[in-house]
C-alpha cells in the first residue's frame, strides 16, 4: 500500500536516512506561489490518461521541472479533482482503472525533444485521495542529475489537470507526434532506457504535480 505523508514529513524522513555528512537542501520542484490553479473536476471535468508529461511553462517560469542540481527524488504530490461517479465511469471506460500515477526521471537526448527514461517510481493508486492533494513517499529514491526532467506518468488516468488557463501555461507529452490530440492512445513511457519524442505541445493547461528533491550538497571550498 502507498504511504502518504505530509511534505515536511517526507523531507524529514529522507534527510534522516542520509549520513550526517551528506545533509543537503530540500526542494519542491514545480511548486508555484498561491493562488494555484485548481483541478478541473468535477466542473468542466478533464483528466490526463495513458501518457507521460511535464510542464514546460508556468506563467513566467520556463522549464520548471528541469533539475538545476543533482539529487534524489524522494516523493511527489498531486492535486486531484473530485470527479463524480458518472465522470469516473467515463474515464474508466476510456483509460482503464483504477486511477494511477508514478513519477519519472527523463534524460534529454542528443536529438531535440527526445527523452530517455532513466528511473521511475512504483505506481500509486489515486482514487482514495480524489478531491485532495496527497503526497506519496517513494519506496526507493530516484537519482536525478542537473538538466534531467521530472515528469508525471499516468498508466490509466488522473484528474490532476487544470484547464482553461492563459497561454503562458504549457506542457509536453509522450504521445505520437502525428496524433497529439488522440488522448486514447497508450503513450505512457514505462520502459526504462526507452527513448521517446516529446514533440506534442499544449497550451492553456497545467499538470498538477510537484516533486520533493533532496539536492546533493556541495563540498566546502578550502
Amino acid at each position: 500500500m502507498p504511504v502518504v505523508r505530509r511534505r515536511a514529513t517526507i523531507a524529514a524522513i529522507a534527510c534522516l536516512a542520509l549520513p550526517a555528512a551528506a545533509w543537503a537542501g530540500v526542494k519542491e520542484i514545480g511548486l508555484t506561489p498561491a493562488p494555484r490553479p485548481e483541478a478541473s473536476c468535477p466542473s468542466n471535468c478533464q483528466a490526463i490518461g495513458r501518457v507521460t508529461g511535464f510542464q514546460v511553462q508556468q506563467g513566467s517560469r520556463h522549464n520548471p521541472y528541469r533539475a538545476t542540481r543533482d539529487g534524489k527524488v524522494v516523493g511527489f504530490s498531486v492535486t486531484l479533482g473530485k470527479p463524480s461517479d458518472e465522470q469516473q465511469r467515463f474515464f474508466r471506460r476510456l483509460f482503464g482503472r483504477p486511477a494511477e500515477a508514478r513519477i519519472s526521471i527523463l534524460r534529454p537526448g542528443k536529438l531535440k525533444r527526445r527523452q530517455r527514461l532513466t528511473g521511475q517510481s512504483e505506481v500509486f493508486d489515486l482514487e482514495p485521495y480524489f478531491g485532495s492533494r496527497p503526497t506519496f513517499a517513494l519506496r526507493r529514491p530516484l537519482t536525478v542529475k542537473r538538466g534531467y526532467v521530472i515528469a508525471l506518468t499516468v498508466p490509466t488516468y488522473a484528474p490532476a489537470f487544470a484547464v482553461g488557463l492563459g497561454r503562458d501555461e504549457a506542457w509536453r507529452s509522450s504521445r505520437d507526434p502525428a496524433r497529439c490530440d488522440d488522448v486514447q492512445q497508450a503513450a505512457a513511457q514505462e520502459s526504462r532506457g526507452s527513448v521517446v519524442q516529446y514533440r506534442c505541445f499544449y497550451r492553456t493547461a497545467r499538470l498538477l504535480y510537484t516533486a520533493v528533491v533532496i539536492t546533493t550538497p556541495k563540498p566546502t571550498k578550502r
